[in-house]
C-alpha cells in the first residue's frame, strides 16, 4: 500500500460493506434457525415414501445445511472485514499524525509512484532549528513501518477472503474464523509446515518432525490451512514425504530412532489434513487431486523404483472424510491398475505383496500398508456415497473375451462368462496379499476394512456409527448392494463364516434392512401379475405391514434364511440383528396398534391378524438367528453362549439415550404424523420395555453359567423370544388403552413361538448341508 492511498483513504465504502455484512449475518442467522427448526424437523417427521423419501428428505437436509454454511461464511467474512477496517483506520490515523508532526519539525513528506520521500525544510512555525538528517531518517522509518503494517493488513485480508471464496465453487464454505488474524495465521502456518514437509527426508530434524506433528494436529480440520498445506506441498512431495519418512533406507536415523512411536500420530494427522483439503473446490486443489490420481500407478522414484503412488496415498486415507468425487475417481484408477497387475483377477497381485525390505507404509495398526486397497477401503468406510458408487462399479464384463470368471448361472450345468462388480470381485474372488502380525499370525485388515466399507455403502452412514434422524433413506444403489451381499453369502456361507471378523459389520447392515428382511420372510410376491388381484392385495398388505421409506431391497426368503444363519454364527453379528429385530418388533407393535393410525395405512382390518403377522415374521428372524447361534455353540466353531449374551448386553451401552433411532429399522421405517414419534420418545414404551428385558436377561446370563442357554437348549430361545414378543404387544395395547391387552399379548406369544420353531425347520430345508446334526 503506497503513502497517498493510505493518506487520502476514504473508508465510507468499506464501512458500508461491514454494515451490510453485519445485516446479512443477522438475516442468515434467522434463516438458518428457520431451516433447521422448521424445514429439517418437519422433513424428518413427514410420512415420506418411495422416491420422495430419497429425494425430498435428503434435499431438505442438505438445503438446511447450506443455510448453516452460508451463515458461517458470512460471519467469517464480516469478522475479517471488520478487523481489517479497524486496523486500516488506525494506520491512517497514525500516518496523518506522523506527517503533521513532521511538518511542525520542518520536514516534508511527499508521495508518488509507489514511493515517498522525506525532506528537511524550515519548521512550519518559523521557529526552532531545521530538522537533522537523523530526524528525517527517523520519520521515514516510522512512516515505512506504518505502510508495511497497513500493507500486511490489506494483503492478508485479501488472501484469506480469496481463499475462503475458493473453498466452494457451488454453495458455501463452512470455514469459520473469529477474526482476520486467526485465518491469516492458519495460512502462514500452512506455508511454513509445507516447507518443512518438502525437505529431503534425510534433512528432516527431530524438531522439524515435532513441529509438523504438532501443527498438523492443531490445524487438521482447518479448511484454509488444509488446502494451503496440500497445494503448497503438491501431490508428489506429499507422497515423497510420507514414503521417505517411513523408509529406513531413505529416511534419517535420528527421526526414526527418536520418534518412531509417534509415526502413527503423524499418519493420522496428515491423513485428516489431506482429507479436509480434498473438500476444497479451489483450482489448485483440483489440480492436486488430478495429479495425485495420475501418480497412483507409477513408481514413486521413477526408474529408481519405490512404492507406487497408490500404495503411499492409500495409507493416508485411513483417517478423515475425503471428498466423494476424489474417492470415486481414485477408486476407478485403482481398480484399473489392479486389473492390469492381476491380469483381470486371474492371479494375485505380487506388486502389492509386502516383501522383506519394502518400506512399512502403514503405522496405524499392524498391516504393512503395501496393499493400497486396505487403506482405500478404510477411507471409503467414512464416505458412504463414494463407497456405494465404488462397489456397484463393474470390475469385468461378461462381454470381455478375456474375462477369466465363469459360473453356472442358470443351473444347467454349463458355465459361462459373468460380469463381476467391484463388490463381487473383492468379496468373492480376490486373492488378497498375505499379511502377518508380529507373532507371525495371519492378518485380515484388508478384508475387515472391506466389511467396514460395505457397512457404509449399504447404510448411508460411516461405519461404526448408528443411523440418526438425518441419515437419508436407502437409495437404489444401496439396496442393490445389500441384495448382492445377501445373495453372495446365501450362495456360499463360508465367504462369511470363514471370515467371521466381517460379521459385526454384516450384522449391523442386516439390522438396518429389517423391514426388507421381514418382507422376504412373508414369501409374498413383490411383482404379482396385473391380473392377479389376490397377489396384488397381498403385496399391498405387506407394504403396509412393513412400510419402507426410500428404496426397498427385494430378497428371497431362502437367501435371507441362509444369510441370517451365517450371521448368527458370530456373537457380534448375532447381537446386532437380534437387538435390532426386537427393537423393530416393538416399533411395529407401537405403530400398528395406535388407534389413530389412518385406515389406509392398516394392513388388516382385524387387529389380531396384524399382531400375529408382526409376531410371526419377527419370530422367523429370531429363530433363524438362534439356529446360527446353536450351530456355533454346539458345532465345530467352539463359540460359547456367554459370548453371545455379552455381545447382546453391550448394545445397552451403545443405545443409551438413542433407543428411538439407533438400531434395527434405521431410517427406513415410516412414522406417520398421526402416530407421533412412532420409533421413539413417549410412544416407544413397548420398544423400551422389550430392550430393557432383553438386556437384563443377557447381562444375567453373561455373568452366570447357571440355567439353560439358547445354544445348549434351543427351546429356551423359543420361550424367551415368545415372552419378549408378548411383552411388546401387550405393552403397546396397554399404552393406547386398548381392551384386553393380555389377549393381544397372547396372540403375539402364540404366533412367535410357532414361527421360531418353523424357522428351524425351514433352515434345515433350505440349508441342510450347513446344519450340524447334534
Amino acid at each position: 500500500m503506497d503513502l497517498e492511498a493510505l493518506r487520502h483513504a476514504n473508508f465510507s465504502l468499506l464501512d458500508d460493506a461491514v454494515t451490510d455484512w453485519s445485516t446479512l449475518v443477522t438475516h442468515l442467522e434467522e434463516l438458518k434457525k428457520d431451516a433447521d427448526d422448521t424445514l429439517r424437523k418437519a422433513a424428518n417427521k413427514a410420512d415420506w415414501a418411495g422416491v420422495n423419501a430419497q429425494v425430498s428428505r435428503e434435499f431438505i437436509g442438505k438445503t438446511a445445511g447450506e443455510f448453516a454454511d452460508a451463515h458461517t461464511q458470512a460471519t467469517t467474512i464480516h469478522n475479517i472485514l471488520q478487523d481489517t477496517l479497524g486496523e486500516l483506520k488506525g494506520y491512517h490515523r497514525q500516518l496523518t499524525e506522523a506527517i503533521a508532526r513532521g511538518e511542525k519539525q520542518g520536514m516534508k513528506v511527499s508521495g508518488g509512484k509507489g514511493a515517498f520521500t522525506v525532506t528537511a525544510s524550515e519548521p512550519a512555525d518559523g521557529n526552532g532549528q531545521k530538522a537533522t538528517q537523523g530526524d528525517v531518517d527517523s520519520l521515514r522509518t516510522e512512516i515505512q513501518g506504518i505502510l508495511d503494517k497497513a500493507t500486511e493488513s490489506d494483503t492478508s485480508a485479501s488472501t484469506v477472503l480469496q481463499a475462503i471464496s475458493d473453498q466452494s465453487t457451488l454453495g458455501f464454505s463452512d470455514a469459520s474464523y473469529k477474526d482476520r488474524d486467526s485465518a491469516d495465521a492458519a495460512v502462514k502456518e500452512a506455508d511454513a509446515l509445507a516447507a518443512l514437509a518438502g525437505k529431503k527426508p534425510e534433512d528432516l530434524s527431530v524438531e522439524d518432525f515435532d513441529r509438523l506433528n504438532r501443527g498438523l494436529k492443531k490445524y487438521a480440520e482447518d479448511p484454509l490451512f488444509a488446502e494451503r498445506f496440500a497445494t503448497d506441498l503438491g501431490p508428489r512431495k506429499t507422497l515423497e514425504f510420507w514414503a521417505g519418512l517411513t523408509d529406513p533406507a531413505r529416511g534419517n536415523w535420528d527421526v526414526g530412532h527418536k520418534r518412531l512411536d509417534q509415526f502413527d500420530d503423524l499418519q493420522r494427522n496428515l491423513g485428516l489434513t489431506l482429507a479436509h483439503a480434498t473438500q476444497s473446490d479451489s483450482g489448485r486443489m483440483t489440480e492436486w487431486k488430478r495429479g495425485m490420481i495420475d501418480l497412483g500407478d507409477k513408481p514413486l522414484y521413477g526408474n529408481h523404483g519405490g512404492p507406487m503412488g497408490f500404495q503411499v496415498m492409500s495409507n493416508l486415507m485411513r483417517t478423515g472424510d475425503y471428498d466423494d468425487q476424489f474417492l470415486k475417481d481414485y477408486g476407478t484408477k485403482l481398480m484399473e491398475t489392479d486389473r492390469k497387475l492381476t491380469d483381470k483377477g486371474r492371479h494375485g497381485n505380487g506388486a502389492w505383496q509386502h516383501l522383506g525390505m519394502d518400506p512399512w507404509l502403514n503405522r496405524i495398526g499392524e498391516d504393512s500398508g503395501s496393499d493400497p486397497l486396505t487403506g482405500y477401503l478404510k477411507g471409503l468406510s467414512n464416505s458412504p456415497d463414494a463407497a456405494t458408487d465404488f462397489f456397484n462399479q463393474e470390475y469385468v464384463s461378461k462381454d470381455d473375451p478375456d474375462n477369466p470368471f465363469e459360473r453356472d448361472t442358470d443351473g444347467n450345468g454349463k458355465k459361462g462368462r459373468v460380469s463381476l462388480s467391484n463388490f463381487q470381485y473383492l468379496f468373492e474372488e480376490r486373492d488378497w496379499p498375505q499379511e502377518n502380525d508380529s507373532h507371525g499370525d495371519d492378518l485380515h485388515t484388508g478384508q475387515n476394512n472391506l466389511a467396514l466399507a460395505l457397512e457404509a455403502a449399504t447404510t448411508g452412514h460411516p461405519a461404526g456409527e448408528l443411523p440418526t434422524v438425518d441419515t437419508p433413506a436407502h437409495n437404489p444403489g444401496q439396496t442393490k448392494l445389500f441384495e448382492d451381499i445377501v445373495a453372495s453369502i446365501a450362495d456360499d456361507d463360508e465367504r462369511l463364516t470363514k471370515n467371521s471378523y466381517m460379521s459385526d459389520s454384516m450384522g449391523q447392515i442386516a439390522s438396518e434392512y429389517l423391514p426388507d428382511i421381514d418382507r422376504a420372510t412373508t414369501d409374498v410376491d413383490a411383482h404379482p401379475g396385473k391380473d392377479d388381484r389376490d397377489g396384488q392385495e397381498a403385496w399391498e398388505r405387506i407394504q403396509k405391514l412393513y412400510p419402507v421409506a426410500g428404496s426397498a431391497a427385494e430378497l428371497k426368503h431362502q437367501d435371507v434364511a441362509r444369510f441370517l444363519f451365517a450371521v448368527g454364527q458370530n456373537p457380534e453379528g448375532y447381537a446386532a440383528v437380534e437387538v435390532g429385530q426386537k427393537k423393530y418388533m416393538g416399533d411395529l407393535m407401537q405403530y400398528h396398534l395406535n388407534p389413530d393410525l389412518p385406515e389406509n395405512q392398516r394392513p388388516h382390518h382385524d387387529l389380531e391378524l396384524t399382531v400375529r403377522a408382526i409376531a410371526r415374521h419377527s419370530g422367523d428372524v429370531s429363530g433363524t438367528l438362534a439356529m446360527g447361534r446353536n450351530e456355533a455353540v454346539a458345532g465345530p466353531a467352539d463359540a460359547k453362549d456367554k459370548d453371545y449374551d455379552y455381545a447382546v448386553s453391550q448394545w445397552k451401552n451403545l443405545l443409551s439415550g438413542t433407543v428411538g433411532t439407533g438400531v434395527g429399522v434405521g431410517t427406513s421405517f415410516i412414522a406417520s404424523p398421526a402416530v407421533g414419534a412412532g420409533v421413539g420418545g413417549a410412544a416407544g414404551t413397548a420398544t423400551s420395555m422389550v430392550l430393557e428385558r432383553l438386556f437384563k436377561d443377557a447381562e444375567g446370563s453373561a455373568k452366570d453359567d447357571a440355567g439353560p442357554k439358547i445354544g445348549e437348549d434351543w427351546q429356551n430361545g423359543r420361550v424367551n423370544n415368545a415372552d419378549y414378543t408378548r411383552a411388546a404387544a401387550s405393552e403397546a395395547a396397554r399404552s393406547y388403552h386398548l381392551a384386553h391387552p393380555s389377549d393381544v399379548g397372547s396372540w403375539a406369544e402364540d404366533e412367535s413361538s410357532k414361527a421360531f420353531l418353523d424357522a428351524g425347520v425351514y433352515v434345515r430345508q433350505v440349508a441342510p448341508e450347513l446344519v450340524t446334526d447334534i
